[in-house]
């Protein structure tokens, strides 16, 4: 069985082993493949019978080139980097990894928050640069510092990584209010389920948690904002076209939004134009919410599962039924 993985950097670069994966078959392993050079990918793939993508595109063009293939497995939960009606068209079983960043993605978007209540990063280097030790006061400090306790939180999207959020953060003191289009009663234990209008007038933070879909592609834009409370905080860890990000930095810019918390935007890596760089008290992190090591852990464990259970003829975790 020859498998290669296209671009297996970012989920191992090298703290980890692929020697479960090796096991199963011939493997080979870029760290990178440019994902706008579909002849290249067609190189690589070969005669291989299982790819392992994460970013790299499998478009129909490649899968009619590498006739082998019998399985396309994703190094994620998102899938979309795959044609996947295609592949079901061709009968190739697409896979994908559903949980493993539970813990990890909930646990950042609270950093984010908690840095744009404190400024740690901030006041330590104050700190370092000498600015304590010749301070005239005991103490200092050079933004406002907030509590969170007694303060509203609304989640969009409330699913597991939502639920994980509420959790975290109820048990900071803070109410917990959520808009789903599927509220079911797992989450009534940690949050109040309300309208979006609701959620975006009552909320003192705002966490996204939903999935990018044509519906929720631009959720938050100039008239969900306007809908807002003046001086809200905004935060992204889930995919970054759920924001107008013009209209988010306008919002930053004018005061409307104390403050972004953003771990994804709209193009990765993130341009240079991108409006939010120059935005007041925007945090922006380079989509690191996924990467801690026990989650990308949990990644390779489950595409060592989805692999056998193809080999075996009974794939699991396909997303192309």
């Amino acid at each position: 069985m020859n498998i290669v993985i296209l671009d297996g950097y970012t989920e191992n670069p090298g703290d980890l082993s692929w020697e479960k994966i090796e096991e199963l078959g011939n493997l080979t392993v870029y760290d990178r493949t440019p994902s706008d050079d579909e002849e290249e990918i067609i190189r690589r793939i070969g005669m291989a019978e299982i790819v392992v993508t994460n970013k790299t595109p499998i478009s129909k063009k490649i899968m009619d080139s590498c006739t082998n293939i019998k399985q396309i497995t994703v190094l994620a939960t998102g899938y979309n980097v795959v044609d996947y009606i295609y592949a079901k068209e061709k009968g190739i079983p697409v896979t994908n990894v559903p949980i493993y960043g539970t813990a990890s993605v909930s646990q950042f978007v609270m950093a984010l928050l908690l840095e744009i209540c404190h400024h740690v990063s901030h006041h330590s280097r104050a700190v370092h640069e000498g600015r304590w030790s010749s301070n005239p006061d005991w103490c200092f400090w050079d933004y406002p510092l907030i509590e969170l306790s007694g303060k509203t939180m609304g989640i969009i999207g409330f699913g597991r990584i939502g639920k994980a959020t509420g959790k975290i953060a109820k048990a900071m003191g803070m109410k917990i209010i959520a808009y789903d289009n599927h509220p079911n009663r797992t989450g009534e234990e940690i949050a109040k389920y309300v309208d979006l209008d609701t959620l975006l007038a009552e909320s003192d933070v705002v966490a996204l948690h939903c999935p990018l879909f044509p519906e929720t592609e631009g959720i938050i834009n100039k008239k969900t904002i306007a809908k807002m409370k003046d001086g809200v905080i905004i935060l992204n860890n889930s995919r970054g076209q759920l924001i107008v990000e013009q209209d988010l930095a306008d919002a930053l810019n004018s005061g409307k939004i104390y403050a972004a918390g953003i771990d994804v935007v709209s193009t990765e890596p993130i341009r240079e134009t991108n409006p939010l760089l120059n935005a007041p008290n925007c945090i922006i992190t380079p989509h690191i919410s996924w990467a801690p090591r026990e989650s990308r852990q949990r990644i390779i464990d489950c595409t060592v599962d989805n692999i056998k259970a193809c080999i075996a003829g009974e794939p699991i975790n396909v997303v192309n039924k």
